[in-house]
C-alpha cells in the first residue's frame, strides 16, 4: 500500500468534493458510495501493518489491520452508510461534509498503530462532530457546541501530554497495551475516559447529542464513544479499575432516564448505560469478556442508531421529541413503530435479537471470574435499560396517551435506513456465529441454552410486569417539561454561584480596604489602591495583541517543558 494509504483518506477526499456537487440526488448517491468504497479497501485485506510513514525521528503507521480494528471499522462503515441514507433529504452541505469528516476520522483512529496518528484522528473527530451540533443553527446549539468542543479538545490535550510523557519514559509511540503506573498512562487513560463518558465526566453526552440536528444525533451516537471503547480495549484491557467504573456507568443513568422528558436525552442516558457493560468487559480482560465487549459494541452501534432514527423520524413529522407531547402514533407511523420495537427488543437483550447474544458474553464473563457483585449490578442494569429504553421509548411515542397527532409516516429513505438496521439486529440475533467469527478471540460460547434463555426471559418478564403495575397504579414517574441536572449541576449552578459569591466578597473587601486607605494621610498609599483597584490598571481592558503575546508565551513554556 502507499505510505499514506488509509480508508480515512477516502472520506476526506469525498468531503472536499461534496460541496461542489450541486444536484441534490447526485450528491446523495455520491455520499452513499463513500462508505462502501472505503469498506472495500480493507474488507478483504490481509491482517498486518501498512502505510508506514517516517515523521522526523518517529515512525508512524497509519493502517494496522487486525481482528480488533477490523470489527470496529466494519461497524463504523455500516453506521456511516445507514446514517447517510437516513439523511438523504438533507441539503445542508455543512452537515454532509461534517458527517464524512467525522466518520473518516473515527475510522482513521481505529486503524492507527501509533499514538501520534491516534491523536491526530482523535482531535479530528472532535472538530468534525461539533458541526453536527452547530448545523442546527440555534443559539442553544451554538453554546452547547462550545461546551462539547471544549471538553473534546480537552480530552485531546490530555492525550497529547500523555503521549509526550510516555515517549520520554519509554522512547516509543506504539499504540499497544499499557499499564497504569505512570503519569503518562494515567493521562492517556483519562483522555479515553472523557470520550467514553466515565461517571462525573459524562454530561457532555447528554448535553450535546439531543442538541444536534435530528440526523446529526444518529451520526454522533455511532462514533465518539465507541472509538473510546476501542481505545480502552486496545490500551487498557484487564485494568481492574475499569470493572468498577463500568458497573457504576450501568447504574447511575437509569434513574435520570426514568424521569427525563426529552426522548433523545433518554437515549443518551441509555447510551451511557450500555457503555458501562463494555467497560466492564474491558476491565475483566479475559478473552470471553473482550469478545463480549467487541460484540456488544457492534450490536450497540446498530440498535442504538435504530432507536435514535425512530425518535428522529417522530421528531421530523411532529416537531417534538418530548414524551409529554407524544403518544398514540402507532396508527400514523406503524412502520416506524415496528422498527422502534425491534431496536427496543435488541437493547433489552430479548432472545433472537442482537443485544442478547452480545450482552450475555459480558454477563457470563463477570460470573466466570468471580465478580458476583458486578454480576448482580449488570442484571439490575439490564432491568433498568428495559424500563427506560425498551419500554419507555416506544410506549411514550406510540402507545401512551393519544395526543390526537395526525401525521404522515416517515419518508421512504428513513424507513429504508431503519429497516436495514432492524434486519441487522435480527440477523445477528438469530445467527450469532456470523458475528462471533469476526471477534478477536475464538468463541466457544452458546447463547441459546435453556438456562440463558429462561433466565433472561424471567428477568424481562418481571421487569415488564413492574412497569405495567406502576403505569396502572399511576406511580410511574411523570415526565415534566424542564431540564434535569446531574453532574452538570456543578457547572450550571454550583460554580456560577460560587464565583458570584467570591466575586462579591472580594469586591466588598477591596472597597473596605480602599475606604481605609482613603482615610490615611499617606497620599502614596491612596494612589497605590487607585492604581490597582476596580478602576485601576489591572482592571482596564487589555488590547488583543497583549492576549496573543501571553498565549504565545504560554505555548512556548509548554514546548520547553515538553522537551525537558
Amino acid at each position: 500500500m502507499s505510505d499514506l494509504a488509509t480508508p480515512a483518506l477516502i472520506y476526506f477526499a469525498a468531503a472536499l468534493v461534496t460541496p461542489f456537487i450541486r444536484w441534490h440526488i447526485a450528491r446523495a448517491i455520491f455520499l452513499l458510495s463513500v462508505p462502501l468504497v472505503a469498506l472495500a479497501t480493507f474488507a478483504f485485506a490481509q491482517y498486518g501493518a501498512y502505510s508506514n510513514l517516517p515523521f522526523f525521528e518517529l515512525h508512524l503507521t497509519l493502517f494496522r489491520l487486525d481482528a480488533l480494528s477490523y470489527v470496529f471499522a466494519l461497524v463504523f462503515s455500516l453506521a456511516a452508510f445507514l446514517s447517510l441514507l437516513y439523511a438523504w433529504h438533507i441539503r445542508d452541505r455543512l452537515e454532509q461534509v461534517s458527517s464524512l469528516l467525522y466518520a473518516g476520522a473515527a475510522i482513521g483512529a481505529v486503524f492507527a498503530a501509533d499514538l501520534v496518528t491516534l491523536f491526530v484522528f482523535w482531535e479530528g473527530t472532535a472538530i468534525a462532530s461539533v458541526f453536527l451540533i452547530w448545523a442546527r443553527r440555534t443559539e442553544g446549539a451554538y453554546h452547547t457546541g462550545l461546551r462539547y468542543l471544549a471538553i473534546q479538545v480537552g480530552s485531546g490535550l490530555l492525550l497529547l501530554v500523555g503521549i509526550i510523557l510516555n515517549y520520554q519514559d519509554t522512547g516509543s509511540i506504539a499504540f499497544e497495551h499499557m499499564e497504569l503506573g505512570s503519569l503518562a498512562t494515567w493521562l492517556i487513560f483519562l483522555a479515553f475516559g472523557i470520550k467514553c463518558a466515565f461517571p462525573l465526566l459524562n454530561n457532555w453526552l447528554q448535553d450535546a447529542y439531543p442538541a444536534a440536528t435530528l440526523t446529526g444525533t444518529v451520526t454522533l451516537s455511532a462514533f465518539t464513544t465507541k472509538l473510546a471503547v476501542y481505545a480502552l480495549a486496545r490500551g487498557f484491557a484487564g485494568t481492574e479499575i475499569l470493572i468498577y467504573i463500568g458497573a457504576a456507568m450501568t447504574l447511575f443513568p437509569v434513574f435520570f432516564a426514568a424521569i427525563e422528558n426529552n426522548l433523545r436525552r433518554v437515549l443518551a442516558y441509555s447510551l451511557n448505560n450500555q457503555l458501562g457493560f463494555m467497560v466492564v468487559g474491558i476491565g475483566i480482560g479475559t478473552p470471553l469478556a473482550l469478545d463480549g465487549t467487541v460484540a456488544h459494541a457492534f450490536a450497540h452501534v446498530i440498535y442504538k442508531g435504530l432507536l435514535f432514527m425512530s425518535v428522529g423520524a417522530v421528531l421530523y413529522r411532529t416537531g417534538t421529541d418530548k414524551a409529554s407531547e407524544l403518544g398514540g402514533l402507532w396508527k400514523s407511523m406503524p412502520l416506524t413503530m415496528m422498527f422502534c420495537i425491534v431496536g427496543a427488543l435488541s437493547i433489552s437483550a430479548f432472545p433472537l435479537f442482537s443485544g442478547f447474544i452480545a450482552k450475555s458474553l459480558i454477563v457470563s464473563a463477570s460470573a466466570d471470574t468471580g465478580h458476583f457483585i458486578v454480576w448482580l449490578v449488570l442484571l439490575a442494569a439490564s432491568v433498568g435499560v428495559l424500563e427506560h429504553a425498551g419500554i419507555k421509548i416506544p410506549y411514550s411515542m406510540f402507545f401512551g396517551h393519544d395526543r390526537g397527532l395526525k401525521v404522515k409516516e416517515a419518508p421512504f429513505h428513513m424507513l429504508l435506513a431503519m429497516g436495514l438496521a432492524a434486519a441487522l439486529c435480527i440477523l445477528v440475533g438469530v445467527w450469532p456465529q456470523q458475528l462471533y467469527a469476526l471477534l478477536p478471540y475464538p468463541v466457544d460460547y452458546a447463547p441459546y441454552t435453556t438456562d440463558h434463555v429462561l433466565t433472561q426471559l424471567q428477568l424481562l418478564f418481571f421487569a415488564g410486569l413492574a412497569f405495567a403495575v406502576l403505569i396502572r397504579t399511576g406511580r410511574y414517574p411523570v415526565e415534566l417539561r424542564g431540564v434535569n441536572l446531574d453532574i452538570d449541576w456543578l457547572y450550571r449552578r454550583f460554580l456560577p454561584n460560587l464565583f458570584s459569591r467570591l466575586s462579591s466578597a472580594i469586591r466588598a473587601l477591596w472597597q473596605a480596604a480602599a475606604r481605609f486607605a482613603a482615610g490615611r494621610t499617606d497620599r502614596a498609599l491612596v494612589l497605590l489602591f487607585r492604581a490597582h483597584g476596580p478602576h485601576g490598571l489591572i482592571a482596564r481592558a487589555w488590547p488583543t495583541s497583549s492576549m496573543v503575546l501571553w498565549i504565545a508565551v504560554l505555548l512556548g513554556i509548554t514546548l520547553v517543558l515538553s522537551y525537558l
